[in-house]
């Protein structure tokens, strides 16, 4: 099912679907990809969390403003939340979407019940600045072949590279965004240098979990150990693995959903 929520002269979509009764919000990470019409696709790759929940994939404003910061991102999901009586949900949060989760738990604790963080950073650091700049820079430049290689080289393991590396010219060019969609991901990547909940993690007194990648050459394993250590929680590091270990580690979502259900790893 898709939820358009208006908001601010724009909107703010949603999918949700699976069949327990539990709900879960789920906050992707920056992507050009949109969370509207790709309910299947989600369905399928979160089917772990459809057994026992009702899935809530929320997504950023249609119209992202200039200056829009992942404080500005946290209220947007607690309108979406509030709006559809989602309170005390299970908040899983990847990589933006776990900074951005960060401030929802700070500042709207009645809305998470509990929160699971995957590849994440509490504060901006050098690695992540120079990240996110390459890409601002190239997505501005129009630059996509140069721009999709980069994100895939600083995402995956060097094992997945080796074997799926002759793919990322391909991927390149069935990638290509629209204008519209690049100056969208160009101000949703800009709020990522907007990060910095670490002084207020203290605030956040809800179960927690974080999993990182200790190769991640997006964020660094060293902000996700750094988040678990200012929440005193767990912690999982997939040692081998980078930014995209939510996406190459088979045991991801089966640990958050242990987590939610049985609160253990």
């Amino acid at each position: 099912m898709t939820h358009t929520i208006p908001k601010d002269g724009t909107s703010i979509d949603c999918v949700s679907f699976g069949s327990g009764s539990k709900p879960l919000v789920m906050l992707p990470g920056l992507s050009f990809q949109r969370v509207k019409g790709a309910a299947q696709g989600l369905k399928y790759m979160y089917r772990e969390f459809g057994k026992t929940h009702r899935v809530y994939v929320i997504d950023k404003k249609e119209d992202i403003p200039e200056r829009y910061t992942l404080r500005d991102m946290a209220e947007d999901t607690a309108y979406v939340m509030e709006r559809l009586g989602l309170t005390g949900a299970d908040v899983f949060g990847v990589s933006q979407g776990g900074m951005i989760a960060q401030y929802l738990a700070i500042y709207y604790p009645e809305l998470v019940r509990r929160l699971a963080l995957g590849v994440t950073a509490s504060r901006v650091n050098p690695v992540m600045e120079e990240a996110v700049n390459t890409w601002i820079r190239l997505a501005e430049a129009g630059d996509y072949d140069a721009f999709v290689k980069d994100i895939l080289m600083k995402m995956y393991s060097a094992k997945y590279i080796k074997k799926r590396g002759w793919l990322f010219p391909a991927i390149a060019r069935l990638t290509r965004p629209r204008e519209r969609e690049a100056e969208r991901f160009i101000s949703s990547a800009g709020a990522c240098l907007s990060c910095n909940s670490y002084p207020e993690l203290h605030r956040i007194k809800c179960p927690a979990l974080v999993l990182g990648g200790s190769e991640d050459r997006v964020l660094t394993g060293e902000a996700s150990e750094e988040i678990a250590g200012a929440l005193d929680c767990g912690l999982y590091m997939y040692e081998g693995l980078g930014h995209a270990a939510y996406e190459e580690a088979e045991d991801f979502n089966q640990r958050i959903s242990r987590f939610f259900n049985e609160g253990r790893l």
